[in-house]
């Protein structure tokens, strides 16, 4: 039998690794050559799944991205199967190394542009350059969920909405919160924070709160403490924008659920013309806000669509723009990596805080952060969260990290930015778009179908067949990469995409209607 080059069936990322990542299938019994030396697949190895080149003695460290990512748990022999079976995530020491890899900020060689919406002056960024014209329905508690919801099927289940062509659509922002919190609590300040990210958000033209009224979390603590307005739509007598007093709702003072649904329908309908009459314009691409995750996630997601989403995030950044990242949990195992870019060592250490606050957290419930990888992500070949999270960084490109933030805080620093998030999907970009995010792209190596309105999800494969296996829910296909193309050609399609999108060019997952329901606000406190 002749051997098989291990470059035409698999990837060796860093001479370092003692592993390769599988790009097809290896069947039982396959002689492999890598330069030189032969090895034969003891096992079926399936894509995205690791393959040992060298022997590896329990204990020993397994290297992938140059990085450890687990402990043989027993002896591994060259081309065994790496993964959970002989594969643990024992702790182990990162040198954080504050600032020492801090690169200069990316100079773009052509500043680019993306025809969005300026929301006006009266605005303050990150809230006041859109990509989509929305009005928003928000509850403030789940028991005005679907009343907020009859609202809007009354303009989107019949033609009305037709009338007003500039205008994206009406949202309901529904969820399972709003009451048995503390009261002025963390739950109930983060809750506000995120309601009042998406209210004032500048995907969002004009908004309407709806509640039930003897929640806990009343529209008037929101206002409130958030100093929410409704902006640009009153004018004094000499025609000048300003502020308004949100429109509020709630079922209890309206008179139940019909009598709401009819004011909230009429005050809707009073709104639209203004915001029909809202037109795009050329703006600098530095006003952009890209929000990144990785969802369903395989051994390639690293590899592929991870890195490239990384070149068009410096891309973005080289503009002026803003780049985020989330997934605390997902850093894990990989934050020292990221401390070296910091800005400055108060910034690194921000994150520091935050990696040590989800030890504690986690440990309270008796979890381990470990436990990360699902089901689904270890069947596409992720055996610990260290390799599940220096894969996820990948996203976050090369450059300086400039600020870490609390979730759904305002993002006000240009860069590349981390939010502290949860790892589940819907959770973390709904902190990420309530911080500021105008404009999502989502990577997948096993298929998720993620939206998150008011702003444009764009879906990132990280290989071939998932690509054409779910084209209809697919934007980009970085499993090019695995068969020759450039990470940074995929990259700049990524960049390209992304302006694109910012200018009105509809995702796969706002061709489907996904993105309602997965508003999923984080409550970290206990439900009362």
């Amino acid at each position: 039998m002749s051997a098989i080059a291990l470059s035409q069936v698999a990837v060796h990322l860093r001479p370092q690794d003692n592993v390769a990542i599988v790009a097809k299938p290896i069947p039982a019994g396959t002689l492999l050559d890598h330069h030189g030396t032969k090895l034969t697949a003891a096992t079926r190895v399936g894509m995205g799944h690791k393959l040992a080149l060298k022997p590896i003695k329990k204990g020993e460290a397994v290297y992938k991205y140059g990085q450890i990512i687990g402990f043989a748990s027993k002896d591994i022999a060259p081309g065994d199967w790496v993964h959970v079976h002989n594969v643990a995530a024992d702790a182990f020491e990162r040198d954080y190394a504050y600032c020492q890899d801090c690169p200069p900020r990316p100079v773009a060689t052509e500043m680019r542009s993306f025809m969005g919406y300026d929301r006006g002056s009266d605005r303050a960024e990150p809230y006041r350059y859109g990509t989509r014209n929305y009005i928003a329905v928000i509850s403030t508690v789940n028991c005005s969920a679907a009343t907020s919801k009859y609202i809007t099927a009354r303009f989107n289940t019949t033609d009305l909405l037709k009338q007003y062509p500039n205008v994206d659509g009406v949202i309901a922002i529904t969820h399972k919160a709003g009451c048995a919190m503390q009261y002025d609590g963390s739950d109930h300040k983060q809750l506000d924070r995120t309601l009042a990210g998406f209210a004032r958000h500048a995907n969002v033209a004009a908004y309407i709160l709806v509640g039930l009224g003897c929640e806990t979390g009343q529209a008037t603590h929101l206002i409130s403490g958030e100093k929410l307005t409704q902006l640009g739509f009153s004018r004094n007598a000499n025609g000048v924008r300003g502020e308004a007093p949100p429109i509020t709702l709630t079922i209890q003072e309206c008179g139940g659920i019909a009598k709401t649904v009819d004011a909230g329908v009429k005050a809707i309908a009073d709104l639209l013309p203004r915001v029909n009459d809202i037109r795009r314009t050329s703006l600098p691409a530095k006003h952009l806000i890209l929000g990144t995750n990785c969802g369903g996630s395989d051994g390639n997601s690293g590899v592929t669509a991870n890195p490239a989403l990384g070149v068009a995030s410096d891309l973005l950044v080289a503009q002026g723009g803003i780049s985020i990242i989330g997934e605390t949990p997902e850093i894990y195992g990989a934050e020292h990596l990221l401390t070296r870019r910091a800005i400055s060592r108060e910034v690194g250490e921000k994150l520091v805080e935050r990696i040590k606050w989800w030890e504690w957290y986690t440990g309270i419930f008796g979890a381990e952060i470990n436990n990360n990888p699902s089901p689904g992500n270890k069947e596409g070949g992720l055996t610990t969260i260290y390799e599940k999270s220096l894969g996820a960084i990948a996203k976050g490109g090369s450059t300086a990290m400039v600020d870490v933030v609390h979730y759904a805080e305002p993002v006000k620093e240009k860069g590349f930015i981390v939010m502290d998030t949860p790892g589940y999907d819907p959770v973390s970009m709904t902190g990420i778009v309530a911080g500021g995010a105008n404009v999502c792209v989502f990577t997948t190596g096993r298929g998720s179908v993620f939206g998150c309105k008011p702003s444009p999800s764009i879906k990132i494969a990280t290989n071939s067949p998932l690509y054409q296996h779910m084209e209809g829910d697919m934007d980009i296909n970085a499993g090019v990469i695995l068969e020759g193309t450039p990470v940074e050609v995929v990259g700049k399609q990524i960049f390209e995409e992304v302006l694109a999108v910012a200018s009105g060019k509809k995702t796969k997952s706002e061709i489907a209607g996904v993105g309602e329901d997965e508003f999923a606000p984080w409550s970290i406190g206990p439900t009362l």
